[in-house]
Order: C-alpha cells, then sequence, then structure tokens
C-alpha cells in the first residue's frame, strides 16, 4: 500500500462521497473513529467492539446479543440512507434510495481486519484504551495527516504513522489520559495537535519515510 496514489484511494467501489471521506476509507481512519465513537456515546468497552471487513458496504453495523442473535442493519451503499435517517428521526421518509434485491446481490462476505494493513484501527484500540484527550489528539492529527498525503507530501502508508508520533508527542507535553473540561480545552488541545502533526508529516516528508 505504500505505492497507493490519491487517485487510487479515491477510487472507492461501491461509495460515491466527498475526497476526505473516500481516502479516510481506503485507509480505514473512518472506521477507527466510528469505534472510537462507540465507545464514547454508548460506553461499550473496546473488547466487545469488533471490526468485520465487509467488500459490499450493505451491512452498516450489526448488534449481537447475548442469546447468540445477531442483528444488523442493511442498506444501499448511499449516504441518503442515514442523511435522511437523520434529518426525519425518529420518523421514516420516503427515500429516493433503492430497495436491497437480496437475490441479485447474491453473497455478502466478510474478514477479519488486518491490523498491519489498516494500522488506523489498532490506533483507535490504544485512543478507546487511553482515554482523556487521546481521541482529540487522533482526530486532529488524522486531518493534518491527510492534508499532506492529499498535498503529496507524505505516502498513503505514512499517515497512521503521523498519528502515531503525535499522540506521543502529546502525551510527554500534556498527558494524554487527562481529560478536556470544557469546549475551551477541546479546541486548544485540537490546535496544539494539529501543530504537532504538521511537524511530523513535514519533518518526515524531508527524510521521505
Amino acid at each position: 500500500l505504500s505505492a497507493v496514489t490519491k487517485a487510487q484511494a479515491l477510487k472507492h467501489p461501491n461509495w460515491s462521497m466527498g475526497a476526505r471521506i473516500t481516502i479516510d476509507s481506503a485507509s480505514m481512519f473512518n472506521k477507527a473513529l466510528e469505534v472510537i465513537e462507540t465507545r464514547e456515546f454508548f460506553e461499550i468497552e473496546p473488547d466487545k467492539i469488533e471490526v468485520i471487513i465487509h467488500p459490499e458496504s450493505i451491512i452498516h453495523s450489526m448488534v449481537g446479543f447475548r442469546d447468540g442473535a445477531v442483528m444488523g442493519h442493511l442498506g444501499a451503499p448511499d449516504m441518503r440512507h442515514p442523511i435522511g435517517y437523520a434529518l426525519n428521526w425518529p420518523d421514516r421518509a420516503d427515500l429516493p434510495v433503492a430497495r436491497l434485491d437480496l437475490a441479485k446481490l447474491g453473497r455478502l462476505d466478510f474478514a477479519e481486519p488486518d491490523l498491519t494493513r489498516f494500522p488506523a484501527l489498532a490506533l483507535a484500540d490504544v485512543v478507546m484504551r487511553t482515554g482523556g484527550a487521546a481521541g482529540a489528539v487522533f482526530n486532529a492529527a488524522k486531518e493534518i495527516a491527510l492534508d499532506h498525503f492529499i498535498a503529496r507530501n507524505i505516502g498513503f502508508t505514512q499517515m497512521a504513522p503521523v498519528v502515531a508520533e503525535t499522540l506521543d508527542k502529546f502525551d510527554t507535553r500534556a498527558s494524554l489520559t487527562c481529560a478536556p473540561e470544557s469546549l475551551a480545552d477541546v479546541l486548544a488541545i485540537d490546535t496544539e495537535a494539529r501543530h504537532l502533526a504538521g511537524e511530523v508529516a513535514q519533518t518526515r516528508r524531508a527524510r521521505g519515510t
């Protein structure tokens, strides 16, 4: 993946999204953020959160119950689904999205993620277990790493190392485990993390690694 170009990262096989989200999808940073959100929004322990690779992009989420049953949310890979749901909640409006034809679809595939191939997921686990300011630093560093990849300053596989190094550098200045207490704290963490990530990315660009 080290040779992946911006153009290649933008060729998502199923979704039509903006450039930043598409590249986040290719690098799995979007899923990393969703995993962190699951931890924060629903207070689910990291050991109970799983990521499954699903190439068809039909099953958008699954919840396992104590009786062994699994409930899944299936739908076409179309952002009008979640946007329409959010805008019309708690009702479900008629949306211009075709209903799934499961017979035509034929099959659904699943696989465990390769954390070496997609290190963003491994970083998400670290962030969930660290708590505090780690999520804000992760998000800010990811945005800056993405900026530098789009600008061709760093390679596709350098984005995760930029984020990892930023987390380490931030922790040496102000502990990641110290949770922000106000919006002002969050904004200050974001600003500092973006500055650090920019320095890390520029250093890697100069080294060519």
